[in-house]
């Protein structure tokens, strides 16, 4: 390959100071500080910032073929129907599945029993594919349920994605005290990493604080407490540091904001290795990135395609082991087979035809995203450790200050006013051509109880919002 820095040869290097002079001409009477910003927990955002030279990548070298995992979710009620969705998803390029788990079929499969999650993943080859749940308290039994279909094949690339403690800050409350849901979830954990080398045990999810409304730090924060908590209730129940920490996957959101989510990602990694290597657990994370459910619009809902590819490119760049991406028809209903289709194609060409999985951490080095990590980093570890100052996360839910973080940011992104929603606060179009979705009624189905013995544990609860639905209801 030829030289190119030959190009520069006779030119002299743009100085710092360069740049600010053709800043401040274009800016005339503004000063160059008009263009400072914040993100809303108050981290300082410039207009310009140095490379950094002696960075060194967060993100190692990946899979050339396959650099991240495409993952699609199901939560259509019928285990059948689920079933056909998750089969052409595999079959249409994605890698990987997550099944989301609902017996009164509201908000996902209607499955109560292995029985009907074999249903759903009839024909699927989990030692090729790997599968994930989303069950909320039923986390314990949904996982023993995947048992059941796996049949102990060592080979099954299973992620049972024990999650309680999102499950209690979504609701605001658990069925029973949430300490005995850490406990069971630890005990099938630890029963299940035996049969099963290759699974992830449980997810530890910031993404109910970002959809919420919550800021970068905090859901960095809430994913990381989290983790904590599980590692120590798997080793509670016999299971090595090491194993442990292996067994724990960080739970993320990405979203329009390229730079804020990349970086993001990248402060996770910083924050996670070192509370594992405090504990003498290796310092490598493993992230599931899911796309933003606030920044979905629900009016001219076609503007969704892009927010979610920026998202999607975010959180490849920002190095997902595993990315969730969701359909742009997502705030109006079920997706059709051309949503999901959508969906998975738009990974696939950041994946196969803009090789954005190609380079290692290729934000490394950029003056604007390494300051970004740092501050993130930095931000975040101050409330972890307000976190476990306050007696770990569930201290920290039942106090009310993780819910206090969140209201902060937003009320802190409300006093910075009207925000520009492309087809809602600008450019709406003039007439709002609603996309097909799916309308299907949904039909319960018997399932056991999560409740557990003695009182239940509760929060304030952080309720998922949109950003745009006051606009939307206003119009």
């Amino acid at each position: 390959m030829n030289d190119v820095t030959a190009l520069a040869a006779g030119f002299e290097p743009a100085s710092e100071e360069a740049w600010l002079a053709l800043v401040r001409k274009t800016l005339k009477d503004r000063p160059v500080e008009s263009l400072d910003g914040a993100t809303v927990e108050g981290l300082p955002i410039r207009p310009l910032y140095p490379p950094v030279r002696d960075a060194r990548p967060l993100i190692g070298p990946r899979d050339p073929v396959r650099p991240w995992d495409v993952r699609a979710l199901t939560r259509h009620p019928d285990p059948l129907q689920a079933n056909r969705e998750l089969l052409a998803d595999l079959a249409g390029g994605a890698a990987s599945v997550v099944v989301r788990i609902d017996p009164t079929g509201q908000d996902g499969v209607a499955v109560g029993s292995a029985e009907g999650l074999a249903q759903a993943l009839e024909g699927i080859e989990l030692e090729l594919a790997p599968v994930a749940l989303d069950a909320g308290f039923l986390g314990s039994k949904a996982a023993d349920w995947l048992h059941a279909v796996a049949k102990s094949s060592p080979a099954a690339r299973l992620q049972f994605h024990l999650d309680p403690l999102s499950a209690l800050a979504e609701a605001g409350a658990s069925p029973g005290p949430i300490e005995g849901h850490l406990i069971a979830a630890a005990t099938v954990a630890a029963r299940l990493a035996q049969p099963y080398p290759k699974a992830g045990l449980f997810l530890a999810s910031g993404r109910i604080a970002h959809e919420a409304g919550g800021g970068e730090a905090a859901e960095i924060a809430f994913a990381a407490a989290a983790g904590l908590a599980y590692a120590k209730a798997m080793v509670r129940q016999g299971l090595s540091m090491e194993a442990a920490f292996a067994g724990v996957t960080l739970g993320l959101a990405a979203d329009s904001d390229v730079f804020l989510s990349l970086a993001k990602l990248r402060a996770a990694r910083l924050v996670w290795a070192r509370i594992a290597e405090a504990c003498g657990a290796a310092p490598t994370a493993r992230i599931e990135a899911r796309a933003s459910r606030r920044m979905l619009a629900a009016q001219d809902a076609w503007t969704n395609m892009l927010r979610l590819t920026a998202a999607g490119f975010a959180a490849a760049a920002g190095g997902a082991d595993a990315v969730v991406l969701g359909c742009f028809t997502d705030p109006l209903g079920l997706p059709t087979a051309f949503a999901r289709r959508q969906s998975r194609n738009t990974q696939l060409v950041l994946m196969e035809e803009a090789h954005v999985g190609r380079v290692a951490d290729p934000a490394a080095g950029s003056g604007y995203v390494e300051s970004l990590t740092d501050q993130l980093a930095r931000a975040a570890w101050d409330r972890f450790q307000a976190i476990e100052a306050a007696g770990g996360i569930v201290n920290a839910l039942a106090s009310g200050l993780i819910a206090r973080d969140v209201d902060a940011a937003r009320a802190a992104r409300e006093a910075a006013g009207q925000p520009r929603i492309v087809g809602v606060t600008a450019f709406p179009p003039q007439k709002d051509e609603i996309p097909e979705v799916v309308r299907v009624e949904p039909r319960a189905v018997e399932a056991p109880s999560p409740r557990l013995p003695g009182p239940d544990s509760t929060c304030p609860p952080l309720t998922p919002i949109r950003l745009s639905a006051p606009y939307e209801a206003a119009q």
